[in-house]
């Protein structure tokens, strides 16, 4: 398939295009480089530089290209952000995708796939999550994600759009070869953190928290190797149902406590990695993990990076040659 990839010079993005390539796919990435790296794109995939608020380059690409299907990575997601600039995330997040839609159906491409989360769930009334936990946002971020699901979801009788919305737990981990990896600014995540500590970049770990309902009073989150994420995206891509809405859980299916990454990491390095324990953020749930068996079920989906020591390990060697992230090339 010809498939249109926004984002795709992204954390996330970058790996799914080497997956599409991998898979015998033609994609373009069409990237604003706000929060991407032209070096994480793929040789094979065609680089375009826009924004898809602009919609006359938009739909220049569209008509040169004659896409079978496209791939959203372009949100902003950083959920504290979005709780000081709502208006920021709502346009970009809410009103650029509606663009984005509305070229893709004057444009007849009927394949979607759209990168969502487990923010759309809120704190959770039970554990693991399922699809069907009633969709309680508790942020901006997860509020702006749940709105595209609602316009894919009225878009798929309407014009006959198949969509598929991946809720992204953790996504962590590089690609295999260490070639490609997580490079934030600023950076958010807790595994790269943790690793720059073992870089000597930073002198210790934050903990937010050691007395939450959990077995060692810190949180838990399901880190989802990014290489698997990407799989799940060629699946979608290739299975989806032309007027059909589907939205699937993408985690292993259990959780990791932040002291037993910081312990896996320390591990995996050889650094002793401190850890000093702060306050609670407010509006982190004690436990986030997923039950995957429904995206299992419809498209043979598992994950590969199980053990989460493995995924540190990618990030690792990914993170050691590329302390300052592409710019150490």
């Amino acid at each position: 398939m010809r498939i249109f990839v926004v984002g795709g010079a992204g954390y996330v993005g970058s790996h799914c295009v080497r997956r599409l390539v991998a898979g015998g796919h033609k994609v373009t990435v069409y990237d604003n480089l706000s929060a991407g790296h032209r070096q994480a794109v793929d040789p094979q995939a065609t680089f375009v530089e826009g924004d898809l608020a602009d919609r006359v380059t938009l739909d220049g690409v569209f008509e040169a290209g004659r896409f079978d299907a496209a791939m959203h990575f372009a949100a902003f997601l950083n959920v504290g952000e979005s709780v000081g600039e709502p208006l920021k995330y709502w346009r970009n997040n809410v009103c650029n995708t509606l663009n984005l839609l509305d070229c893709m159906n004057a444009h007849e491409v009927r394949r979607f796939v759209f990168s969502s989360t487990c923010a759309v769930y809120g704190e959770p009334e039970d554990l693991p999550i399922t699809e069907d936990l009633p969709k309680n946002p508790i942020n901006p971020y997860g509020n702006t994600k749940l709105a595209v699901e609602w316009m894919l979801q009225n878009s798929g009788p309407a014009w006959g759009l198949g969509a598929v919305a991946l809720r992204y737990f953790n996504a962590s981990g590089a690609a295999a070869d260490g070639t490609i990896g997580e490079d934030h600014s600023p950076e958010v995540h807790l595994i790269p953190l943790v690793l720059q500590v073992a870089l000597g970049q930073r002198a210790s770990i934050k903990v937010f928290g050691s007395d939450y309902p959990t077995p060692d009073g810190s949180c838990i989150r399901d880190y989802i190797h990014v290489e698997d994420l990407a799989d799940a995206h060629l699946r979608a891509v290739e299975g989806c149902t032309p007027g059909k809405f589907e939205a699937y859980n993408v985690g292993t299916g259990q959780g990791n406590s932040v002291f037993e990454i910081i312990a896996a990491a320390r591990d995996v390095t050889g650094h002793s990695i401190p850890a000093v324990v702060t306050g609670r953020r407010p509006g982190d749930p004690p436990a986030l993990y997923a039950n995957p068996d429904r995206l299992r079920q419809r498209y043979g989906w598992e994950p590969r990076y199980r053990e989460v020591r493995e995924t540190i390990a990618t990030a690792w060697r990914w993170h050691k040659t590329h302390a300052n992230g592409f710019a150490t090339e």
